[in-house]
């Protein structure tokens, strides 16, 4: 069995969220696991965001579909991997 991984950073991550929580949650049927973290101290909350995606089987269409979605929001970074 192949699992599809998905890494995204986000660089304006406060500018972004809504949208790609909005592209996140239309997809949501393909996604199995969801991990999402970022830099805090008691001084400040990065801008920077990262996410990583686990996708249920026979998800390859879709997943090509959630990628574009994500990119077209631009300033971000997503690669995938299969393991």
């Amino acid at each position: 069995m192949t699992k599809i991984i998905m890494g995204i950073k986000l660089s304006q991550r406060h500018e972004t969220a809504k949208a790609f929580q909005d592209i996140l949650t239309q997809h949501g049927c393909i996604i199995n696991t969801r991990l999402g973290f970022h830099e805090v101290s008691d001084s400040s909350c990065s801008d920077q965001g990262y996410i990583i995606l686990e996708f249920a089987d026979n998800s390859n269409a879709e997943i090509e579909e959630l990628q574009k979605e994500i990119e077209a929001l631009g300033e971000l970074t997503v690669k995938t991997m299969e393991l």
